[in-house]
């Protein structure tokens, strides 16, 4: 039998499917569907179907669990439905990928559970937001870092930190291709500047400008901000380098040399941004120096 459609045979016995939320202590609460009705069995069945086992196995533990019973009140399968996309049952080795999953997700909205529908739509559009904030901090990477790009995302992808060697071979790209240290210094920190802009919960591979910034002197990044082609996007990694977490050797003595107006125009930047975070950590690590 095709694996495919082993758990649609399965589901043709069916005659009542439990179906609960799933959370770290198990299932919780949940609705009982009445399956007898040959109607509701071929919408549940038609739901339920798989187009192909790739192999994979998700590493959460779900989002929906359904309970399967035959008209005896005999369990015939449990099977778990993971991020609106993909089914787990004990028959399969891997994962099954839903032919539709927005059916499904429907069909838990017409029995009053729309909460999978509603998260799904939230995890769509987080990845769409992630994906737009890949795309802007790709955009803006500094001319002469061609070829680096797959490794450098490739961190976010694998959960790695930059390597020492991958960090020094972007700063010596960087040194070539702007031999002045002020452009050098602008072109990092614009692009530090875009992306999520998040100053903490942000993907691994925005670390790698910040890091590159962390290595500049602060004369250097000083010189750069005061420089007239400085601008707000200049401003914005600015300040996500200078009030993040250990962002710099000596990150305290370096903000409290920072010039009272610098201070003033970044601060203002963080205001501005409407990242409360960011407002917070600056309004800390910003504020005029007592006299």
């Amino acid at each position: 039998m095709d694996r495919s459609t082993m758990l649609d045979s399965v589901l043709q016995q069916a005659h009542v499917v439990q179906v609960s939320s799933v959370s770290g202590v198990g299932a919780v609460g949940g609705i009982r569907v009445d399956l007898s009705n040959p109607a509701e069995s071929v919408q549940f069945r038609t739901a339920m179907a798989v187009e192909l086992l790739p192999g994979f196995r998700c590493m959460c533990l779900g989002d929906v669990r359904f309970e399967v019973f035959d008209h005896e009140g005999g369990l015939l399968a449990v099977v778990v439905l993971h991020h609106g996309a993909t089914l787990r049952w004990g028959q399969w080795e891997s994962d099954a990928v839903l032919a539709d999953g927005r059916l499904l997700l429907a069909w838990l909205v017409g029995h009053g559970m729309p909460d999978p529908l509603q998260q799904f739509e939230a995890d769509r559009q987080r990845a769409e937001e992630g994906a737009e904030e890949e795309r802007s901090w790709v955009a803006a990477m500094p001319a002469g870092l061609e070829g680096t790009v797959d490794r450098i995302l490739d961190l976010s992808r694998t959960g790695s930190s930059p390597s020492p060697e991958l960090l020094a071979e972007l700063a010596d790209r960087l040194h070539l291709t702007f031999p002045d240290s002020v452009e050098r210094v602008l072109a990092l920190l614009d692009w530090h500047g875009s992306g999520s802009g998040r100053c903490s919960g942000y993907p691994v591979h925005e670390r790698v400008p910040g890091e590159l910034l962390g290595r500049v002197p602060i004369a250097d990044l000083l010189a750069a901000l005061a420089d007239l082609r400085a601008e707000e996007r200049h401003d914005a990694g600015a300040v996500r380098h200078l009030v993040g977490w250990k962002t710099r050797p000596r990150q305290k003595r370096d903000l409290a040399g920072l010039p009272e107006p610098l201070r003033a125009r970044l601060l203002a930047h963080a205001r501005r941004s409407g990242d409360s975070d960011k407002q917070g950590r600056a309004e800390r690590w910003l504020a005029p120096l007592r006299a």
